[in-house]
Parts: C-alpha cells; sequence; structure tokens
C-alpha cells in the first residue's frame, strides 16, 4: 500500500519523496528543500501522537537540542514546523545503516573496529555535554553510519538541558521512565535521574555489545533486565570472547560502574581513556566496518553470567612450550607430548631413574622382609580398628530434601540421629515446610549425631498497601523506603482529573500484588488536571460562550466591548488566550470581548474635491456614497459633516455642483 503522505509539499517548501524509515513514534521520509534545493531528511510524528502536548514537546525539544549542536558527529536538525496536521522535523539525510544493523548483520566486532565506531560516538556525545546536553538514549539504533564511514549520534528527542557539569541531573517527566531498558543506567532505573555519566553507562554498555555481539543482561522482562543493571555489576566481555585484552575488561568496567561517581564525568573524559587504551595496547586505526566480520565466530554463551578457564593473555601467567608461570614467577611441572613428564631442563625426574648400583643384595633382602612385616603389622591393627568400629556404631543419614519436615524428623530418630531443627530460609524453589538440605549431607554417620535441618519458608513476597492510594507522594516513599526497604521505589508523575496534584494516585505493580525482594514498584503521582485546549466561541451569545467555557473548568470574565465588521453585535468577538495559544492550565481565567456593531470611522473631508475623487476618498475610508448632481463636478456639501466618527458602511450624501 503506497505511503498517502508521499509527494506532500510541508510548508511550500519540503517535499516528501520517499519513505526510509518507520516507528513507532515517528516515520522518517527522504524529501526535497525546494528552496535550497537538496535532499534532506523529514521526520514526521505518528498521527495518533500529534494532539499529545507531551509528544508534541518531545520533538521540539529534540529540534532545539540538536540545533544547539554543530558537530560533524551528530544529526543536524535545521527546522521544525506543523502543517496539514503533520509535527515535522527536517534533519541532514544520512545513507547508510545503524550501529544495530551492523551487529545484526556481523554478530560481533574486533576491539579495532569497536573503537572505530565508538570514538566517533564519544566525540558527537562530547559536544552534546559540553553544550549542558545530555543524551538520555544511547544505544545501537541511535549510531548511525553513512555509506562513507561517517559515525553520527542521532536522536535528541529524550535530551534534556542542564546546568552545569558533575552534579547536573534531567529528570524524567510525564509518568513514564522512557528509553531503552537494556542501556538504562541504575540511577536512571532507581530514581529517574540523568546526568552526562547516565551517557557513559549506556555507552560502555554499547561497547560491550560490539564486542560480544549482545548486551550483558537479557530478561524475559523489562523488570528483570532493570533488576540486573541496578544489582550486577556488568560482566567482563572476555568471558564471553576469549582473547580480549584485559585493558578492554577494564575499560567497559570502569564506564559501567554502578555508583555514578565511579565513571568518567562525561563523554570527553572517556574518549581520553579510550585513548589511553589504544594507545597502550598498540591498536592501529581501522576504517569504520561496514562489510563482512573479521573478528571471527567465537562462542557466545547466552548466560548472563558466564565463566571461562584462565587466558594466556591473562595479567601474571604465560603458556610456554609445555610450561605454565604462575603469579609469583615459579615454574610447575606439566605433561609433555605422548604422555611422559619432563622437568624444566628436559630430563626425566629422578623418581623414575634406575636406582644406582653399590647396595649388597642380602641388605636388600632384609630390607625387604622388614617392611612386609610392618604392612602386616599395619594391615592387623588396620583390620581389628575396623571390627571394633562396626559393632553397630553407625549409621546412614537419609536422603531428606524434598521431604516436609515433621517426615523429616521421624526418619531421622528412626536411624538413631538427633534432629537440630530446625533453620527456616526463604525460597523459590521448595514450598513452605519443606527440608531444602541437611548438614551433615545425606551419607554414613555416628548414631546420636545432630543433623542440622534447613526448611523452606517458602517464596519471600512484599506487598504495598492499598490505603497508601490517594496519600501526599512524600509521606508514601518514606513509608516504602522505611517499612519496605526489601523493594525498590521509583516515582512517575500523571495527568489526573480525580486526584489532587501531589497525591498518590496508584502503583505499577498495583497495591496488594505479592512482590519479590528487589522488585521495582513505580508510584504514580498526580500532576493534577490534565492541561485543556481553549474552544473558539467567536460567534456564539456570552450566555452561551460563558456556560461552554466553564464546562471545562475555565472562569470566565467579560471585557470592554468592541467592534468587528465580522461577527455580529452582541456575540463574542474575541477571546484570551484563544486557541492558538495550545493547552493551559486547567482552570485557567479567560476573557471574552462581546461586538459592539461594526468599526466606527471618521467621515474624511471631501468637500471642493471632484465628484470622483471624492467617492473614492469616501470608499476608501469604508463609507458608501450616495451623490446628488447638478450642473458641475465639484462637491459643494457633505452629510454626515467631516470629522464625525460613524458606523463602517454608513452613506455619506453629498451635493454634486458648479
Amino acid at each position: 500500500m503506497s505511503d498517502p503522505v508521499v509527494g506532500l509539499v510541508l510548508e511550500g517548501r519540503y517535499r516528501l519523496e520517499e519513505r526510509v524509515a518507520r516507528g513507532g513514534m515517528s516515520t522518517v521520509y527522504a524529501a526535497t528543500d525546494l528552496r535550497l534545493h537538496k535532499t534532506v531528511a523529514v521526520k514526521v510524528m505518528a498521527e495518533h501522537l500529534a494532539h499529545d502536548p507531551t509528544f508534541v514537546d518531545r520533538f521540539t525539544r529534540e529540534a532545539r537540542a540538536a540545533a544547539m549542536l554543530s558537530h560533524p558527529n551528530v544529526v543536524g536538525v535545521s527546522d521544525q514546523g506543523s502543517d496539514q496536521g503533520l509535527v515535522f522535523l527536517v534533519m541532514e539525510l544520512v545513507r547508510g545503516r545503524t550501529l544495530r544493523d551492523l551487529l545484526t548483520a556481523r554478530g560481533r566486532l574486533t576491539v579495532a573496529e569497536a573503537f572505530a565506531v565508538l570514538e566517533p560516538t564519544l566525540s558527537g556525545l562530547t559536544a552534546a555535554h559540553r553544550a549542558g546536553i545530555v543524551h538520555r538514549d544511547i544505544k545501537p539504533e541511535n549510531v548511525l553510519i553513512g555509506l562513507d564511514g561517517v559515525v553520527k549520534v542521532a536522536d535528541f528527542g529524550l535530551a534534556r538541558a542542564v546546568v552545569g557539569t558533575g552534579t547536573a541531573q534531567a529528570s524524567q517527566t510525564g509518568g513514564v521512565l522512557i528509553g531503552t531498558v537494556a542501556y538504562l543506567s541504575p540511577e536512571q532505573l532507581e530514581r529517574g535521574k540523568a546526568d552526562a555519566r547516565s551517557d557513559i553507562y549506556a555507552a560502555g554498555i554499547v561497547l560491550y555489545e560490539m564486542l560480544t555481539g549482545h548486551p550483558p543482561y537479557g530478561g524475559d522482562t523489562p523488570l528483570a533486565v532493570a533488576y540486573q543493571h541496578v544489582h550486577h555489576d556488568v560482566p567482563a566481555p572476555s568471558d564471553e570472547v576469549e582473547g580480549l585484552p584485559w585493558a578492554v575488561d577494564e575499560l567497559v568496567a570502569r564506564t559501567t560502574r554502578r555508583d555514578p561517581a565511579g565513571r568518567p564525568v562525561d563523554a570527553g573524559a572517556f574518549l581520553a581513556e579510550l585513548g589511553h587504551v589504544r594507545k597502550d595496547l598498540g591498536i592501529e586505526p581501522v576504517p569504520v566496518p561496514t562489510g563482512r566480520s573479521t573478528a571471527g565466530p567465537g562462542t557466545l554463551r547466552p548466560t548472563n553470567r558466564p565463566s571461562r578457564p584462565r587466558h594466556p593473555s591473562d595479567p601474571g601467567t604465560a603458556v610456554l612450550g609445555g610450561q605454565r608461570t604462575d603469579r609469583t614467577g615459579r615454574t610447575s611441572m606439566l605433561p609433555a607430548a605422548g604422555g611422559a613428564t619432563m622437568n624444566v631442563n628436559g630430563r626425566r625426574p629422578a623418581a623414575l631413574e634406575r636406582p644406582r648400583p653399590g647396595v649388597p643384595q642380602h641388605i636388600r633382602r632384609r630390607r625387604a622382609r622388614f617392611a612386609v612385616a610392618i604392612i602386616a603389622l599395619l594391615a592387623i591393627t588396620i583390620g581389628a580398628i575396623g571390627w571394633w568400629l562396626g559393632s553397630g556404631r553407625w549409621t546412614q543419614i537419609p536422603q531428606l530434601v524434598g521431604q516436609d519436615e515433621a517426615a523429616a524428623i521421624d526418619l531421622l530418630q528412626e536411624a538413631g540421629l538427633t534432629p537440630d531443627c530446625c533453620e527456616e530460609v526463604w525460597s523459590e524453589e521448595f514450598p513452605a515446610g519443606v527440608v531444602m538440605s541437611t548438614d551433615p549431607e545425606p551419607g554414613e554417620a555416628i548414631r546420636g549425631t545432630d543433623v542440622r535441618l534447613v526448611v523452606s519458608q517458602g517464596p519471600e513476597r512484599f506487598t504495598v498497601p492499598t490505603e497508601l492510594v490517594g496519600q501526599p507522594v512524600d509521606d508514601v516513599v518514606t513509608f516504602l523506603q522505611e517499612e519496605r526497604s526489601a523493594i525498590q521505589v521509583t516515582v512517575a508523575e500523571l495527568y489526573s482529573d480525580a486526584v489532587a496534584p501531589g497525591l498518590v494516585i496508584g502503583f505499577d505493580p498495583p497495591a496488594g500484588t505479592a512482590l519479590p525482594r528487589d522488585s521495582v514498584v513505580t508510584v504514580q503521582v498526580s500532576l493534577g488536571h490534565e492541561p485543556v485546549v481553549v474552544p473558539d466561541v467567536t460567534g456564539q451569545s456570552p450566555e452561551q460562550a460563558v456556560a461552554n467555557l466553564e464546562a471545562l473548568g475555565f472562569t470566565v470574565t467579560r471585557g470592554e466591548d468592541g467592534r468587528s465588521a465580522d461577527v455580529d453585535p452582541g456575540e463574542v468577538m474575541a477571546i484570551t488566550p484563544g486557541p492558538a495559544a495550545g493547552p493551559v492550565p486547567y482552570g485557567s481565567a479567560l476573557t471574552i470581548v462581546v461586538s459592539a456593531g461594526v468599526p466606527l470611522v471618521v467621515v474624511p473631508d471631501v468637500a471642493g474635491m471632484k465628484e470622483e475623487e471624492a467617492v473614492a476618498a469616501l470608499q476608501a475610508a469604508g463609507l458608501t456614497v450616495d451623490a446628488t448632481k447638478f450642473f458641475g463636478n465639484k462637491v459643494r456639501q457633505q452629510q454626515p459633516a467631516a470629522g464625525e466618527s460613524v458606523e463602517q458602511g454608513t452613506a455619506v450624501k453629498i451635493l454634486v455642483a458648479f
């Protein structure tokens, strides 16, 4: 099906030629700028969002944020507007692919290739951070790679302008924590706060994904992924891809620390650290990748925290021709080819060499007889001890895992053992009252031994009380942090027609839901009534207009009457603020102006003018002419007189004579 938008000309300037990309909130078209005769990209907001002020604000914010930047690694935005019901941005057109497309096609990149992509990305982010702008949505989809190999950062729709550096933060608004959870920093997930170091965290995650082929965390739900960001350190990329240098692992670790204070302060600092790592490892620059992978297939594990054996590239370890040198520098023995055991000099150990000659034969026989006697004595002694210990003192600890607590106690007593009951712990695996483990474990034991039972309490769950709905948000957050410290709390702001500003509307998940430990609960707080668009009431009677506006929650006053050529007397001719102002706060005060008739005009002086000149002057003033003619062609009299104020359209009588 053809796109109905293709072919439209927006604001008489931008002709949409073809659809380039489409997302949930906008569509990007290649377009022709008819004024400058060049190709541009036009991002058009989805029709169902064009009337939502939150998303319109995001579009406008993207235009302003990007317009503040002029950098070769940032997609430029040149214009923003609204026409024919479409809200749009005009941007630089980048022909190529996204980093996401590249990773989908390639799987993963080499260290040199990953650096080649990350360096220009950080360069563009540095310009944004130095301008006081936090991107807040760094991910492979927002890194564009042109056909010419130029890398550009795109989509500043979530960007926020901040003041200063270091501690400057941008907060979430609109009731939704916006962004892609796989790349959000712990502080964004926990507190909805973001600064330049949040972009550093996301860029570190992107570096991990370029090196391994996937983000560090996966899960069935966004909440599961968010939990791992908040509570786990990002694993080393070398756990996934053997042979990666430790310096790269450390760079990923520094840039993805859960504590923002431990990360580089901004993209410029990250870029400097990347340069140091490149120099230390001797990594030569390579072109930005666009073709087939040179990283090799590797072994990609789907687990979040995989393990691997120590690699030869690890610090303190070297494997050289059958020898392993440990951290202290000592060399241990390793099997050589063919199964023979060699020492560091290539000789057989002394224990394997033939005994040297020189010991008399009778001495060797005497020594052998003595050894046999000792062994026989030991065998007799061990047999006696075994016989003595086997006379009913031993029993078996039964297999009790999965047994009910009472049944486990009975089984222990039947075996002649003493139940040490019971240590109770929470468990997601075992139902309440079921034995999870024993100490000692099942096996042989002396009768009367104490056996400690570890019994499940069932799943640990927490609930948010329903009576917190409608309470002040500060009181609710304090209560949850003190009384429900096992769950994580975030706050989202939403408009509500029914709940006063500052009070809690509800929770996500809903109050009363049984929640595991460390679950994230969003407290939804009211911003009050959603802003209202002022309707057009011109042409209505004052009474009707007031009733319509008050029904929408406005307070209405009547100003001084005015005059209008378009509105009949007694009808509303104007309203302030009007519909063009856009949505205004609920309950705003409006002023209406009622028409008292057509505008007044001053009658010009046409006495002494020729008839044609007089008629032209009167009509130019908005008056009509009623001429009485005698002989001649000059105006001798006029009524109303010159200088009088009369309604527009009034007929002026003139007498034309000699």
